[in-house]
């Protein structure tokens, strides 16, 4: 019996090499696709030597001709933190709008399921906490931001579309903060921040007066959840996150503690529109897919911290 066959976008980012791996480990036939915008290679070079992966480097704003058959197609592709997509607004649009269409018309040709990484910033600074999935948002359009949040909105739009017009198999992930090893030190996410710094020694910068909350949901249970998803017959969206919510202050003497940092912490301006609560409803993800995070904060801090300090060894 041949192994099942998935694509999948923005391969060499923090969640997509992880992805890649966890389908690897699932005897998956892999095609990973990054245009090395915000991806890394050194994320997929483990995997390099598994004769069931390939590496394409392909932008697909552009269309991917691909002769193989596909049983699956994700689309991962996106700058996904607020330094990425500031620094590369236009191209977060274009990826969500064309690279969007140009996947499914790929999965629409070999009859394959879809699964979209959409994002927890399709609710924008909520009114309601936690967010269901119900919840349509209060989202600014015109605002910096909203490079990111209005591309993952146009691209569940877009998807839902071809759901109706072609029956085409589709997923929508709804991702919230995840966090843990593989992410760049210098990805503008707060846990990557203050990992870096604690480490350092450096004060941990606070934006606002860190009373606003995150939620935060370690890598490996965020695949498991990707995982039971694409394999279920959900259509989503899907709220896959950690519900344990917990304020930026809080987190930031966590990190210290954890690190034995002797760093302070410092306090700056909030960005605009920055989302003063965030927190996943997940009822419809425990009682669709018997999906919820298992690995607790401390552990997972712990392992990421782990991981900078390899990092940091090698500077």
């Amino acid at each position: 019996m041949s192994p099942k066959r998935a694509l999948i976008t923005g391969g060499a980012g923090f969640i997509g090499a992880h992805l890649c791996a966890r389908l690897l480990q699932e005897h998956y036939e892999v095609w990973c696709v990054d245009n090395l915008l915000t991806g890394r290679l050194e994320n997929i070079t483990p995997l390099l030597s598994n004769p069931r992966f390939h590496w394409i480097q392909h932008d697909v704003i552009e269309p991917l001709l691909l002769p193989a058959p596909l049983d699956y197609v994700l689309h991962f592709a996106s700058p996904a933190s607020p330094v990425d997509y500031l620094k590369y607004p236009i191209e977060t649009l274009r990826v969500g709008a064309l690279g969007t269409y140009n996947m499914l018309e790929l999965a629409r040709q070999k009859a394959a399921v879809f699964m979209l990484a959409s994002t927890s910033e399709v609710y924008g600074d909520p009114e309601v906490n936690p967010q269901p999935e119900s919840y349509w948002g209060h989202v600014n359009p015109i605002g910096p931001r909203s490079c990111y949040d209005e591309a993952k909105r146009y691209a569940e739009a877009l998807t839902m579309a071809y759901h109706r017009r072609y029956k085409l198999h589709v997923k929508i992930a709804r991702i919230f903060n995840t966090y843990g090893p593989l992410m760049r030190p210098d990805d503008g996410r707060v846990v990557s921040n203050f990992c870096w710094q604690a480490l350092r020694n450096e004060p941990l910068t606070i934006y606002g007066d860190g009373s606003q909350t995150r939620s935060f949901c370690y890598i490996d249970d965020l695949i498991e959840g990707l995982y039971r998803l694409l394999l279920s017959d959900e259509t989503g969206p899907i709220n896959l996150g950690n519900p344990e919510e917990v304020t930026i202050s809080t987190l930031a003497q966590e990190i210290i503690k954890l690190a034995d940092s002797r760093s302070s912490v410092v306090f700056k301006p909030l960005p605009p529109d920055d989302p003063k609560v965030r927190r996943p409803d997940i009822r419809r993800a425990k009682e669709r897919l018997g999906w919820e995070p298992k690995i607790p904060r401390q552990e997972g801090l712990r392992r990421t911290l782990e991981y900078f300090r390899s990092l940091l060894g090698k500077a």
